[in-house]
C-alpha cells in the first residue's frame, strides 16, 4: 500500500519510510521504484506542491534536493545513499529496528 501525503494531510508516524519528492525528478521515481520492489510502504510528500513542506524538509535535513528519505525518522539521505543502504544491509536494520 502507497500511502501519499495531500499538502493538508499530515504523517501520523505510522509509516516507517517518509520520502520528500517533486513531480519531475527521475532520482525520486528511481527511490520509490525501489521501495515498493522492497514491498515497503512509505510516505510520500510532495515539496513542489506545498512550500510549507519545502522548509520543512530544509528544517529536518537542512539539504534543498530530493529525494530526502527517512526510516524510521532516521535520515538516510538521498537515492544513492537509499541504494548504499540497501547493499550493506543498513536499511534492513533500519527497518528491523522500527518494528
Amino acid at each position: 500500500m502507497l500511502v501519499r501525503l495531500s499538502p493538508n494531510e499530515e504523517n501520523n508516524g505510522m509509516e516507517k519510510v517518509e520520502i520528500y519528492t517533486s513531480g519531475l525528478c527521475a532520482y525520486c521515481v528511481a527511490a520509490k521504484n525501489l521501495l515498493k520492489q522492497k514491498g515497503l510502504d512509505y510516505v510520500e510528500i510532495r515539496i513542489d506542491t506545498d512550500p510549507a513542506r519545502r522548509e520543512e524538509m530544509l528544517a529536518r535535513t537542512q539539504r534543498r534536493t530530493v529525494p530526502q528519505i527517512f526510516v524510521a525518522g532516521q535520515l538516510v539521505g538521498g537515492y544513492d545513499d537509499l541504494v548504499a543502504a540497501d547493499r550493506s544491509g543498513k536499511l534492513a536494520t533500519m527497518l528491523a529496528t522500527a518494528s
